[in-house]
């Protein structure tokens, strides 16, 4: 609640991001499902990132893979290169790609913000929930565009501010002390730093990108196909295990039986599911 808080991942630059910043375990056979989280976002930036076939493109905060291998798949004369500071998100991610036998794909563990890219190399730069916890988000972005050959472009997806964000305040408020109380902004690394289109478009501009462009993105994020489930999954999630350390058993269960209300709540007999809004930011290289 990576890529959420709906519930996110990790917490430095190039790190992938859901709605909860940081878990054990990811997708499939883990604990936490980004790809199934972030489904219906991932239609509208694939659409957006309009990957070529012959792009050379650089994913930052890939995670597991996803959108590194859908940009390959369609870069068949390309290439693409996946970034995440996680080795074990990259472990999965390869594991995944040698199964599906690519050959135009490589991942590297690596920070954005001061990594040593290749000059001038890439065409195009992609971005699901992954550059919202740069330290610097101007050293980072400059840094990124020195990667990009002239007219490259920047695709990145991120969180719009957490009161558009259900899913950013209903579990921790579930999980508080005071339920009813408003929710204060969460500890540790921020989700929602690129959530102001003034502030993004000042970062890139100052970062020499250009033709800096938002688009609306109403989508719910998914936790999973029934309640039970949903809360199986979001109780690996750090910002809930977080919430309940060095409580009592019994303030714990209290807790936790909330946690399920809310989550039985929004069972929508087709999954559980929280409205969120996003941006698309675009921007060119000039």
């Amino acid at each position: 609640m990576s890529d959420h808080l709906p519930l996110g991942e990790e917490q430095a630059g190039g790190g992938s991001a859901g709605t909860v910043t940081g878990a054990d375990e990811d997708g499939p056979g883990g604990s936490f499902d980004y790809d199934a989280e972030l489904r219906l976002h991932n239609e509208h930036f694939r659409a957006a990132a309009r990957v070529g076939p012959r792009d050379r493109v650089l994913d930052i905060g890939c995670g597991t893979g996803q959108t590194t291998r859908e940009a390959a798949a369609v870069a068949v004369e390309g290439n693409a290169v996946g970034v995440d500071i996680s080795e074990r998100m990259l472990e999965r991610a390869r594991r995944i790609t040698d199964e599906l036998g690519f050959s135009n794909i490589t991942y590297e563990q690596a920070d954005a913000q001061a990594h040593r890219f290749p000059p001038s190399h890439f065409d195009l730069c992609i971005s699901r929930f992954g550059t919202m916890f740069f330290a610097d988000p101007h050293a980072a972005f400059s840094n990124i565009g020195r990667a990009l050959r002239p007219g490259a472009r920047l695709v990145l997806l991120v969180w719009q501010s957490s009161d558009r964000n259900e899913w950013a305040s209903a579990i921790q408020q579930a999980l508080s002390a005071e339920p009813s109380a408003p929710t204060a902004p969460a500890s540790g690394p921020d989700p929602f730093s690129l959530a102001n289109p003034a502030v993004t478009e000042g970062v890139l501009t100052g970062a020499g990108f250009t033709d800096v462009g938002f688009t609306d993105v109403h989508e719910p994020v998914y936790y999973g196909p029934d309640a039970a489930s949903a809360f199986d999954a979001v109780g690996h999630l750090w910002q809930v295990k977080e919430s309940l350390t060095g409580l009592d058993a019994a303030t714990a269960e209290q807790r936790r039986a909330r946690l399920r209300a809310v989550l039985a709540a929004h069972d929508t007999g087709d999954g559980v599911y929280f409205d969120s809004r996003a941006w698309i930011v675009t921007a060119r290289r000039p």
